[in-house]
């Protein structure tokens, strides 16, 4: 028996409204709009994120990642852009939270953790009573030009297993994660939400049988 029984899809790096339709039109629950990065895929125009966020059904979650570290910051964007959801992509202060809650009641915050060893724990750990949810992801903080996120590569699944079970909001688990990888990690993790960008992309482009390819891993794993 599997700890999640319905485990949720989230598309990332969405570049256009027809990916958008595409995505919901196959089941995802949830996408995610990046703006403006210091490195990495999928970033798209401020006026492409509102042109796609308008055809986003109520039940489709909409995610704006953001790496500011401002809230006033964040706070503008989502004033501009209106997603339901802030995945914030860098390490904010914790003073931070408060005042994004304040001014945005009703907008859930996933903060976004980098999995690079067993220090994430805590992190998260010390994170999680801060936020709506917690997003796992690949990348490097820490280097000149930050990573942060859209890396496709995978990490330490046992860690974020680990963290997993040692906090009490939903888990989303993103990082290189395919058709053929996503079973392991979803008996290895059992996370919230799986989130997807690079591993079912061609050539920059969503692409439409690798997307079907992994729902149907996701869901005949759930049956």
């Amino acid at each position: 028996m599997h700890p999640v029984k319905n485990i949720r899809f989230k598309v990332c790096c969405i570049g256009n409204v027809d990916e958008a339709v595409m995505a919901i039109e196959l089941g995802a629950s949830a996408l995610g709009l990046v703006s403006k990065m210091p490195s990495g895929p999928g970033v798209i125009s401020n006026e492409m994120i509102c042109e796609i966020v308008k055809v986003i059904p109520p039940g489709v979650a909409s995610f704006l990642l953001t790496s500011e570290l401002k809230a006033e910051q964040i706070i503008l964007q989502q004033k501009i852009f209106r997603t339901n959801t802030l995945q914030l992509v860098d390490e904010v202060e914790i003073t931070e939270y408060e005042k994004i809650k304040s001014a945005l009641p009703g907008v859930s915050i996933v903060q976004v953790i980098h999995v690079m060893d067993e220090s994430s724990i805590s992190h998260a750990v010390k994170i999680s009573k801060h936020v709506s949810g917690i997003l796992l992801d690949s990348g490097n903080p820490k280097l000149k030009i930050k990573e942060l996120g859209g890396t496709g590569k995978v990490h330490d699944w046992e860690i974020s297993r680990k963290i997993r079970e040692a906090i009490d909001i939903p888990v989303f688990l993103a990082g290189g994660l395919n058709a053929s990888n996503v079973t392991e990690a979803m008996d290895k993790v059992s996370p919230f939400c799986v989130d997807l960008c690079s591993g079912v992309r061609t050539e920059g482009n969503l692409d439409r049988i690798k997307l079907e390819n992994f729902f149907k891993e996701v869901k005949s794993y759930l049956h």
